[in-house]
């Protein structure tokens, strides 16, 4: 389950507002189990029912576009770690190379 997790998350980043998860995860089970453990709203970002061919759907783009520029790293574009403890590791170095690129480029000189 998804909600001891977040709890987790909850206690690392106090101001953490809402939940954000796709269909897979709707249904008023996981809703409550979300709200009891993290204390927070589940909000489910679903597809339509009607939509045909590729729709992007809103906050959904972010979690796609950051497992994009994981998949620039080479260490994280196949899972070859046998730890769950050291993919951990490559992904919080990857998000650090991401940030420090994004504040060199930004302090630049235009």
């Amino acid at each position: 389950m998804i909600a001891p997790l977040l709890k987790v998350a909850r206690r690392m980043f106090p101001s953490l507002a809402r939940a954000i998860a796709d269909g897979g995860y709707q249904g008023a089970t996981t809703a409550e189990a979300v709200r009891v453990e993290a204390k927070i709203p589940l909000e489910i970002v679903k597809r339509s029912d009607t939509a045909k061919g590729f729709k992007l759907l809103p906050k959904r783009w972010i979690v796609e576009r950051t497992f994009g520029w994981f998949g620039r790293c080479r260490r994280l574009a196949k899972d070859f770690e046998n730890l769950a403890r050291s993919h951990a590791a490559f992904v919080i170095l990857a998000m650090i190379r991401i940030m420090l690129r994004r504040i060199v480029r930004l302090s630049q000189p235009s």
